[in-house]
């Protein structure tokens, strides 16, 4: 017993310390573009191509990964191009490009609309109609968008255009950075994925936005943000966070998870002197509702199946 609950807490810290990191690491993005003329065009390329090459470096030094494995099968090749396109590089272009526009609280907030559209989605797809607090989760991340988009004025946009646009477009490709990946991840390991992901997804963004004709201002506050960036907020981010899933499993995990959003307002406010109005606040709160009301059911809905797999298992 004492076991296991050593084990959940190391999975709440790890799972709390990965979301945290998420948070700060779109603070630092954040503060590139308001003060060293850094773009989303020249972060996101860099920032995937070395951080997908230190994930495989990892796997492939400390835990002798055949990180050439995923290219030996039709599907894999096929399925992983997908997955860096138009899961890793849009997702993490969108979002960056969120930030340019407004500011960290707002992208990463705007960006967790993203559990309620793949709601929708498997809805869609699986022909059924959503559940009660599913349809509560929807209310509440519209209501919220809604709020942060217009602070109740239709008539008004209260953000920029271009950052509710490219907000909602990091939701969308959530959707995609989701539910495609999954036959890689469960044929290979999440890490493998996840770096094969970011290095081509970073090198494929690198042809388009060439961020080598972009000259940012160089000198050790942008580089300190950057080494944070790829080594905190990328790569020991996702290793924590996919530690605590492990521990904790998904479910928990995806509640847990609302710390980046937190962590990413509070540094804007405190580092960065972004002023957030009250119906700011009360749009994040209504679109964290809706993450919240999704993850905390399904956590439910996941503890009450499993006797019924352990019957199975063992009737079987």
């Amino acid at each position: 017993m004492t076991n296991t609950r050593d084990r959940k807490r190391k999975g709440i810290l790890l799972t709390l310390l990965g979301g945290t990191l998420w948070g700060l690491c779109g603070s630092c993005g954040q503060f590139l573009m308001q003060y060293k003329s850094v773009t989303s065009d020249w972060l996101v390329p860099w920032r995937l191509t070395l951080a997908g090459s230190v994930i495989l470096l990892f796997l492939a030094v400390t835990r002798k990964t055949q990180v050439l494995e995923v290219w030996k099968e039709p599907r894999g090749r096929r399925d992983i191009l997908i997955f860096s396109i138009f899961g890793m590089m849009l997702c993490q272009y969108s979002y960056f490009t969120t930030i340019q526009y407004s500011n960290a609280g707002t992208a990463t907030v705007l960006q967790y609309t993203g559990p309620a559209m793949i709601l929708v989605f498997l809805c869609l797809k699986n022909r059924r109609m959503p559940k009660a607090y599913e349809l509560a989760a929807l209310f509440c991340s519209m209501a919220g968008t809604f709020v942060l988009a217009t602070h109740g004025n239709p008539a008004e946009l209260a953000i920029p255009a271009q950052a509710l646009f490219w907000g909602l477009a990091a939701a969308v490709t959530v959707v995609i950075y989701n539910l495609q990946p999954a036959w890689l991840m469960s044929r290979y390991s999440t890490l493998l994925t996840l770096g094969w992901g970011m290095l081509i997804g970073g090198i494929v963004l690198m042809l388009l936005r060439r961020p080598w004709r972009i000259h940012p201002v160089m000198d050790g506050e942008t580089l300190l943000a950057m080494c944070f960036i790829v080594l905190f907020g990328t790569v020991c981010g996702f290793y924590f966070y996919l530690s605590g899933v492990k521990l904790v499993g998904a479910g928990n995990a995806s509640v847990l998870s609302c710390v980046e959003p937190v962590a990413a307002t509070v540094m804007s406010v405190v580092w960065l002197k972004v002023v957030f109005q009250p119906v700011d606040l009360m749009g994040f709160a209504l679109v964290l509702s809706a993450v919240l009301i999704i993850s905390v059911n399904q956590a439910r809905e996941e503890r009450l199946m499993m006797p019924e797999i352990e019957r199975r298992n063992t009737d079987g």
